[in-house]
């Protein structure tokens, strides 16, 4: 494919999620990036009610550009396979998968070679001392966070296990879910996967200490970085790791795989991010300008994968 074919996308923005500001802002940046590209686009806000695009025969790829609800949980991307329809990102299973950051994590731990934390999932049933029982396995600080929400919304930072069970069920009280995961100290680094392949690594310095949902969208102050890390042979494998859970998990097309890399130079799976933003504040666009790509190279990448499939 090439930019003179007249390819007609329509990115499917908005949605229904608490992160649905970002999806907004997300999709007008794609639309205007693929139009840049050449692509003919057609920007439509959806929800599980407002779906009469896809019924429009004259749309050849339809482009998810939506976070969390209704977006990331593979729910779109069911009635997208239903139907038939070619779309960019992960399939269904794959969107449930990395959406539920427990059952990702054991993927991780189970099929690859990748080191994850420390980690546990909270019960209803538990009070804070069953969960102080479990804690005894673990150090001391701690990172609490709903199961399956994104842009680090609820995640809370916590030190001493008391602290931490308590944290842990006013999560579950509000989210109707909660994990708790070892916090690794250590440098925050995030790898795009595009079209099988590896973006250039980027770290993440937030002025707080923590890539919160605050750093992410709206904080200028947020360092991102490359070539922060000496070692090539390092760099190599982190690229390497990426793609590998990238696969394990199902993924294809596009997405974002986090890690931590600890003081001893151990990269810790932390997430995939299969709909990753695409704001000012994004880091595959970023990454992949550091790459030679402009945004509109970048998303008709994206595009062209998802019609070979």
């Amino acid at each position: 494919m090439n930019n003179d074919n007249n390819i007609k996308v329509a990115v499917l923005t908005g949605g229904i999620s608490s992160e649905r500001e970002i999806s907004l802002q997300s999709g007008s940046t794609i639309a205007e990036a693929l139009k840049e590209a050449g692509a003919e686009v057609v920007l439509f806000d959806v929800a599980p009610d407002r779906l009469s695009i896809l019924d429009d025969e004259s749309i050849d790829v339809f482009f998810p550009a939506l976070h969390g609800e209704f977006g990331e949980d593979g729910k779109l991307q069911e009635i997208l396979e239903s139907r038939k329809l070619c779309y960019t990102g992960s399939g269904p299973a794959a969107s449930r998968c990395a959406m539920d950051k427990l059952a990702c994590k054991e993927i991780i731990a189970n099929q690859t070679d990748v080191a994850v934390a420390w980690h546990t999932a909270v019960k209803g049933s538990d009070d804070a001392e069953a969960i102080i029982q479990r804690l005894s396995e673990a150090g001391e600080k701690f990172a609490v966070k709903p199961i399956s929400h994104g842009s680090s919304i609820g995640v809370e930072i916590t030190e001493g296990k008391k602290a931490t069970a308590e944290a842990a069920i006013k999560t579950f009280a509000e989210f109707g879910e909660c994990m708790i995961e070892e916090f690794i100290e250590g440098r925050e680094i995030t790898s795009g996967v595009v079209d099988g392949k590896a973006l250039p690594i980027i770290e993440i310095r937030s002025k707080t200490g923590f890539y919160d949902y605050h750093a992410k969208y709206v904080d200028d102050a947020t360092e991102y970085l490359f070539d922060t890390i000496d070692d090539s042979g390092l760099v190599e494998r982190i690229g390497k790791m990426a793609i590998e859970c990238f696969n394990a998990t199902g993924c294809r097309h596009w997405g974002r795989v986090d890690f931590i890399l600890s003081k001893e130079n151990v990269p810790y799976f932390l997430e995939i991010n299969t709909l990753p933003g695409f704001t000012s504040h994004s880091l595959v666009p970023m990454a992949a300008a550091k790459a030679g790509m402009n945004r509109g190279e970048l998303c008709m990448k994206i595009v062209e994968a998802a019609i070979r499939k």
